[in-house]
């Protein structure tokens, strides 16, 4: 069993591959192979948010209804990371990527031609289920074949691309959208998801990870384990609220906040989220050159959390006090703020050897991605809930979002006190 991280443990908590670390050129390869598939999973993942307006237009959705269309793309991403986990360390994750982005492509056709509401649930469900390993596959072959600092530079740098993604599913969305409408954009991605799978047959070489051991890959034991480590419980709870709430606005919330609270028109909030997610893209960037010299420096994830956290605490309540005036540069520092806890992953996978690394990151994934669906619905429900009370929408909008804060707050309150 991995030994618990202490305070005075080695700042990066690390155990080495018996594969030899890629170098140079066929590191890069192996990165872009998956990195087109992240980048359009990514587009996916946020393109609610620009087809909010459409989607309420041509369907009549409700608020609620609207974070249940976007949520469903998360309960079939969570709904994966168990098996994907124990799939990935058994068969590798070049294969077991490559076997579910077919039910991506699959989900985009149905999502294409569905007619009503349950149809188009079931698509997104697909669809996520479909994506599910495109940034945990990238994130474990990784781990298997990059050196530590390697990694952290992969993983934020990977992250960027998925931030490159969402910024796609912005005004660029906004200005297909007259041209293929939202079906004819579903469509397009479906071809465009069976390019990336060529692509990533084509750049990323055979999986070389070794096989565990039957006893090592046993699903319950092994999740016991990780459930169980110090480390794991002291990052789920933020790992639930802010990591998985700053995906739940990033890819939906931002866009209706930005309309119905700040009475931008839609091509207005989809050019407030192409602000928010470059302002992302650039900090992934700036991530993944920083990190390795903080290491260098015995600086590690831990500390960045506990001094970084406070921050989008203040802007969440911040954003929610001003209402109105709290625009797309508002929730674009909110977001960037927030990025300090995507290093939680690659510090977490780090723990534990590679023969369980697939599994220690599904399930944190699960925990992050969960965190997802719930602030999305919940949110919308919220919503809802207190406008059938009486209270005006910007009204409901805003102590929706304080709700969210405050599950942020105590969050961070467990991990200060998990500390000891």
């Amino acid at each position: 069993m991995p030994t618990p991280p202490t305070p005075s443990s080695a700042p990066w908590p690390r155990r080495e591959s018996s594969v030899s670390p890629l170098q140079g050129r066929a590191a890069a390869t192996l990165f872009l192979g998956f990195a087109v598939a992240y980048f359009l999973s990514a587009l996916l993942r946020a393109v609610t948010a620009t087809l909010a307006p459409a989607f309420s237009a041509d369907l009549g959705l409700a608020a609620g209804e609207l974070g249940l269309l976007a949520g469903a793309y998360f309960f079939g991403f969570a709904a994966m990371q168990l098996p994907l986990g124990s799939a990935i360390d058994r068969f590798g994750p070049r294969r077991v990527q490559f076997t579910l982005m077919l039910l991506a492509v699959a989900g985009c056709v149905l999502f294409a031609v569905a007619r009503g509401l349950p149809a188009l649930l079931a698509a997104r469900v697909l669809i996520g289920a479909g994506v599910a390993a495109c940034l945990m596959a990238p994130l474990t072959a990784f781990r298997h074949r990059y050196s530590p600092a390697a990694q952290l530079r992969a993983n934020s740098w990977m992250l960027m691309t998925g931030s490159l993604g969402m910024l796609a599913s912005t005004l660029p969305v906004q200005w297909l959208l007259p041209l293929l409408g939202w079906r004819g954009l579903f469509w397009a991605v479906a071809v465009a998801l069976a390019v990336s799978m060529a692509v990533m047959m084509r750049l990323v070489p055979q999986d070389a990870a070794p096989v565990p051991s039957a006893a090592s890959t046993a699903a319950p034991a092994g999740y016991r384990e990780i459930l169980r480590h110090p480390l794991f419980l002291r990052l789920a709870p933020l790992a639930l609220f802010q990591y998985g709430g700053l995906i739940a606005v990033q890819a939906l919330w931002a866009g209706p906040w930005l309309t119905q609270v700040g009475g931008r028109t839609p091509a207005e909030a989809a050019a407030g989220l192409f602000a928010i997610n470059a302002a992302m893209l650039l900090t992934f960037l700036a991530w993944g050159a920083v990190m390795p010299r903080l290491v260098a420096r015995g600086v590690n994830a831990l500390q960045v959390l506990r001094w970084g956290m406070p921050l989008p605490l203040l802007l969440l309540a911040h954003n929610v006090w001003a209402g109105a005036d709290a625009g797309p540069w508002a929730w674009a520092a909110w977001c960037v703020s927030c990025t300090c806890m995507s290093i939680s992953q690659p510090a977490l996978a780090q723990v534990f050897p590679t023969a369980q690394a697939g599994r220690a990151l599904s399930a944190y994934n699960l925990v992050i991605f969960g965190g997802v669906f719930a602030v999305q619905w919940g949110i919308g429900l919220a919503v809802d809930a207190l406008q059938a009370a009486g209270w005006a929408e910007p009204a409901a909008f805003r102590a929706a979002f304080g709700g969210f804060g405050l599950g942020c707050a105590l969050a961070y309150a467990w991990f200060l006190w998990r500390r000891a």
